[in-house]
């Protein structure tokens, strides 16, 4: 294949052919004008400066641009000055857009040694966009094999990277075939499925492409770079892909930056700080300056064009192109609600994936169509994103922590508009939690814990409970507290989406709800065995602080009620190093936590008993007999605490209070029976006092002993009308007396 002629024709060094382009101008100054503006100021020493590079990377330019024959670059003074002088600027600056046709062709086209053609490659770092027709000429050279594959291959891997720089991308999707034969290269095999993976549309999808990639995977084993372009075309087109394929994300390309993604994050911060223009104004509509730190740089619709006003113009052009017969609306067009439900199915999504994040528009159609390749996208580019500028699993990248905290607001902030995890998400915390200092990111990485999507007991175990539990053990009050909030709202979460897909399924679908019901019940309960487990062993690190009870109680709150709030047939009592620190606490607020917890529980367990008792259908689940017995012990605790003063002769837990009168004489507190109900409860004894401040103001004694008979039920009152109403509840419902004298339904301590 020849070169293009426009390649061969001599013309003017860094000439402006593109109104979406940056001119020189601008890039001497770090910035962006207005291509229709040309204003000479008075150069300071800095703008000289400047322009003596400019000088110098335009003479580089017009003698890369003139090489005809094969030059070698020893004893060549000016091959390495013109070299030296391109790769300084560029590492310094980044290249302004005209300059890279010119070093694409040269790099290329074999002219010169491999050496010199390596170098150049390193050193393309855009200072802003790059021009879709100076790679397309630069691709046409690899018709003709000038170039080692070496130099093909480091081309490969520039172009994935920079693949969010270039402006269009039109004319790249129509040399799709050409990329796609290219696939028979081992060595170049998994940079070209990346490549392909980019730009991969559902009019990509061809049978034969389906084969030849079943071929591929036949001779070469499960690779995992044909696995992901073969799970985009199923996802596409799922009739023609009727393979297994794994359904677990994972990283399915090698890592292609390179020396490029360094340089762009020093380019992009150097232009940022000496640039005068906003950020925004920097930036532009429609390239990002950083493939990566997308949620700082580009987190907005990239446009097709800088320049509106050729719109319409670049729509009429499109109309005659091969790959828009089927008419689309461009999304930074989309501004309004009813404009997405006009255009909900002409809508394409645009390559740079994090501006998805920030826009509610994109989200709600992410929400209504069920594309899985949108979402696979989306996936692919957020695992690579978080897994590579983590700022503990990545050398170097602490400086960025303020960055990335940002960036994981985003995904979170995302994944509560969606109501539910991302799989990339959970991959992340899996590799990252097992290096967490527990300090970086805290907020957000809990966050990001509570949209963990369903998973196996045993993956959970290995890459979330035991790392957490390893920080949660060796960490402050505060992170404990914070860890539970979190796994609290993970139950809620994934009890949510029970809810959901419980109401969206028919009757036809029971045999599948079982089995998924199965293993929601499963998981759940191993969750709530994990909080159970943690929550005893903090409590007694701690000394059962009221702050930490306040928090595992809150967790309990949600699972008392999973069976008539979330219809979930599961109910797991408080261990007793949860249940006994509450009922023997000296803060009222934790006391009366634990009684509203028994009143659901029992309410809970009654309907279930009733349910199973109607008979009116098979019940896959029924609660075991040892959740029934566990319920009436704490219950027999409690009621001999708080009311008929018997616990230490009637609770009958294995780790209760029960201990011999001998025992507890030994202790010389002349009233021991009595010590914790609710009179005598130094968690309620204040209330004591106050009530008999109230109802015999000239006694001072403080004669507790008053309190019994009628002044027990108006002591009742008293504490009822204190907001105490969990045990309110708890006494109505589980004391026989309190519940008739009430008019609610009797019920007997033992369920």
């Amino acid at each position: 294949m020849q070169r293009r002629q426009s390649s061969k024709t001599p013309k003017q060094p860094l000439q402006v052919h593109h109104k979406n382009q940056t001119d020189l101008s601008a890039w001497r100054k770090g910035g962006r004008i207005d291509p229709e503006k040309s204003v000479q100021d008075h150069q300071s020493p800095n703008d000289q400066k400047n322009d003596s590079k400019q000088d110098s990377l335009e003479q580089a330019l017009s003698y890369f641009e003139k090489v005809q024959d094969r030059v070698s670059l020893k004893k060549n003074d000016v091959l390495q000055k013109h070299l030296t002088t391109v790769e300084t600027i560029a590492l310094q600056r980044g290249l302004p857009p005209e300059g890279f046709d010119v070093l694409l062709n040269v790099a290329l086209s074999g002219k010169l040694a491999d050496t010199v053609n390596t170098r150049l490659l390193k050193s393309l770092v855009p200072a802003s966009v790059i021009p879709e027709t100076s790679v397309v000429s630069s691709v046409s050279w690899l018709c003709v094999s000038k170039c080692s594959d070496n130099v093909q291959l480091l081309f490969l891997r520039w172009l994935i990277t920079v693949f969010d720089f270039i402006d269009h991308k039109e004319q790249l999707h129509a040399l799709y075939g050409f990329f796609f034969s290219f696939l028979q290269d081992e060595k170049m095999c998994p940079y070209v499925c990346h490549l392909l993976y980019l730009l991969t549309r559902k009019e990509s999808v061809k049978p034969f492409r389906i084969r030849r990639l079943l071929d591929l995977q036949a001779k070469m084993g499960m690779q995992p770079h044909l696995q992901a372009l073969l799970s985009l075309y199923k996802l596409f087109c799922p009739q023609l892909v009727t393979i297994n394929l794994p359904g677990k994300m994972k990283t399915y390309f090698k890592n292609s930056e390179g020396p490029w993604k360094a340089a762009i994050n020093t380019v992009r911060r150097r232009n940022q700080e000496n640039s005068p223009v906003s950020k925004p104004l920097l930036l532009g509509t429609a390239q990002p300056q950083s493939r990566k730190r997308k949620w700082n740089t580009q987190l907005i619709i990239p446009a097709s064009s800088t320049n509106k006003n050729n719109l319409e113009e670049d729509r009429e052009k499109n109309r005659v192109d091969l790959y828009s017969m089927n008419e689309s609306f461009p999304v930074e067009q989309l501004q309004t609600f009813s404009q997405l439900l006009q255009n909900i199915h002409h809508l394409e999504f645009p390559s740079q994936m994090g501006s998805v994040l920030t826009n509610p528009l994109l989200l709600h159609y992410m929400n209504c169509i069920k594309d899985e390749s949108i979402y696979l996208r989306l996936y692919y580019w957020m695992g690579q994103t978080l897994q590579e500028e983590c700022t503990w699993c990545v050398a170097d990248n602490n400086q960025y922590e303020e960055e990335f905290k940002d960036f994981l607001e985003t995904v979170y902030k995302t994944e509560c508009f969606l109501q539910e995890g991302f799989s990339s998400c959970e991959v992340f915390l899996y590799k990252s939690l097992p290096l967490w200092d527990g300090f970086c990111c805290r907020s957000q990485i809990l966050r990001l814990v509570s949209w963990i999507p369903l998973s196996s007991f045993s993956e959970m175990k290995s890459h979330l409970y035991d790392p957490l539990a390893q920080l949660f053990f060796t960490s402050s009050l505060y992170f404990k507290c914070s860890v539970l909030e979190s796994l609290k709202e993970l139950l809620q979460n994934w009890l949510n989406w029970h809810v959901i897909h419980l109401d969206s399924d028919s009757d036809s679908e029971v045999h599948s709800l079982n089995t998924t019901l199965s293993g929601l019940v499963n998981v759940v309960a191993e969750l709530i065995h994990f909080v159970g487990w943690i929550s005893t062993v903090a409590l007694r690190l701690e000394n059962n602080p009221t702050f930490l009870l306040y928090f595992i109680l809150d967790f309990y709150e949600t699972v008392c009620d999973m069976y008539l709030r979330y219809n979930l047939p599961l109910l797991i009592m408080p261990p007793a190093g949860v249940f006994y620190p509450a009922l023997l606490s000296m803060d009222s607020v934790s006391l009366n936590q634990l009684c509203y917890l028994m009143y659901r529980y029992r309410t809970n367990l009654v309907a279930a008993k009733e349910n199973e008792l109607s008979k009116k259908k098979i019940l896959q689940f029924k609660f075991s007999s040892q959740t029934y017995q566990e319920y009436n012990q704490y219950i027999i605790a409690m009621v001999g605490c708080l009311w008929t003063s018997s616990a230490f002769q009637k609770d009958v837990h294995p780790q209760g209070l029960r201990m011999d009168d001998e025992l507890l004489k030994k202790t010389t507190v002349q009233e021991f029976k009595t010590s914790f109900n609710i009179v005598y409860h130094p968690a309620m004894m204040g209330y004591a006092v106050l009530f008999l401040q109230q109802a015999w103001p000239d006694d001072t004694t403080f004669n507790f002993g008053l309190i019994k008979g009628k002044k027990w039920n108006w002591y009742l009152e008293y504490l009822y009308a204190q907001g105490l109403k969990g045990l309110k509840v708890f006494i109505e419902s589980s004391i026989n007396r309190v519940s008739q004298a009430s008019h609610s339904k009797a019920g007997n301590v033992q369920v």
